[in-house]
């Protein structure tokens, strides 16, 4: 339990274990309770929060300059924070950064989400590494008034993400088109105006940028919601079927995500691309199973290697779940590793235009390491074309 006696603490993270964290609350007051995990990318923090693959998580930042650059709405990923909480090491400073339009603590505190700083959190991280994802309270109360045991069991009586079907949550209420494509400068983020190719992206969660660079790869988007059937996904006469991130159990989702795939699969050849979440509703589709890591991988240093041609990627990662390589079936080749762990990061159909990844490739941290598999899917849709003209 962190020493109380130098300062009157406004915010508390109790731990199902009882470990009691204190530190100096910002951002929204209230509680919350959530998944716990950290993040050991340097920047990107609001990118980060806005990411519906978070969602049902607090997210640990490891890196202490948190808040430096502020916030500008050019950088969601979504319209508002999806995690649910931000713990930090150090109470965030003021933003110096031209693109900043607001602070992140005012941005926090109009979009209702809780933060704590002051913690250690090289120990909080290594707590998490040791339990696995602990579930945890967390609680921000100017005046300092905590009920301890009742955050602590809280923290105990969530239920944990597993068997949680998060991605209805985050999906589009109503189906949309997107031709928005990745920034540049000095001109921001241009419009996609001679598209080559119709895709139909399902929305677990997708990120922004995720669809910037399906229009930046020569892409007509048309985003459908999570729960959209087979029929309604070809009723728009696509190229190409787009799986996007998003969060929660796989095993839930795949209730009705899998049977649109397998049905896509079963009476069609078209290319199919899936990240993160719509990488494990692929593999789920194609008879694979999916499993709930220790602490997972959250970061933007991850390296992953492509088998076949032995190139080694930096990654942005964002997943507590994986699939199981061991359950792959015959003709699902696996096409990307972790070389942190070994676990698996990609796969393919044998003969098929049909592939997914674990990464975010559309996340830059290499900087651009793995843009090459958007441009591979628009490949697989002009191939497709070719032969059926």
């Amino acid at each position: 339990m962190a020493d109380t006696a130098s300062f009157k603490p406004t915010a508390c993270l109790a731990m199902a274990d009882g470990t009691v964290f204190y530190g100096a609350g910002f951002g929204a007051t209230g509680q919350t309770v959530a998944e716990l995990c950290f993040n050991t990318a340097m920047t990107g923090y609001q990118e980060i929060m806005t990411d519906p693959s978070y969602a049902g998580q607090i997210v640990t930042f490891t890196f202490p300059h948190i808040g430096n650059t502020g916030v500008t709405p050019e950088d969601d990923e979504t319209g508002n924070p999806v995690a649910a909480g931000m713990v930090v090491k150090w109470d965030p400073t003021l933003a110096s950064n031209w693109r900043s339009t607001e602070e992140l603590k005012d941005w926090l505190t109009r979009t209702g989400r809780i933060a704590i700083g002051g913690i250690d959190t090289r120990r909080l991280t290594r707590e998490i590494r040791r339990q696995g994802a602990p579930h945890v309270a967390l609680a921000h109360d100017p005046d300092g008034n905590f009920d301890v045991e009742a955050l602590v069991a809280s923290a105990r009586a969530w239920a944990g993400l597993e068997g949680m079907d998060l991605a209805k949550e985050v999906t589009c209420a109503q189906s949309y088109r997107w031709n928005e494509m990745r920034w540049a400068w000095p001109d921001g983020y241009p419009k996609q105006t001679n598209p080559a190719h119709k895709v139909v992206a399902i929305d677990y969660g997708a990120k922004r940028n995720i669809l910037r660079c399906l229009a930046s790869a020569g892409c007509d988007v048309t985003v459908l919601p999570a729960t959209a059937t087979a029929e309604e996904v070809l009723a728009h006469n696509p190229d190409g079927v787009f799986l996007s991130n998003g969060p929660g159990d796989p095993a839930a989702t795949g209730e009705y995500a899998v049977p649109m795939i397998k049905t896509i699969l079963d009476t069609t050849e078209l290319p199919v691309f899936g990240i993160c979440l719509g990488h494990q509703m692929l593999a789920l589709a194609l008879g694979a199973k999916t499993i709930k890591m220790n602490h997972g991988h959250h970061g933007a240093n991850h390296p992953v290697k492509e088998i076949q041609t032995g190139k080694v990627e930096i990654t942005s990662m964002n997943h507590g779940f994986a699939v199981d390589a061991q359950t792959l079936p015959e003709g699902v080749v696996e096409t990307h590793v972790s070389l942190f762990d070994g676990s698996n990061c990609g796969i393919r159909l044998d003969g098929r235009p049909v592939f997914s990844v674990q990464q975010h490739p559309e996340a830059s941290p290499g900087p651009q390491d793995s843009f090459y598999l958007f441009e591979r899917f628009a490949e697989a849709m002009a191939a497709s074309n070719t032969v059926e003209a």
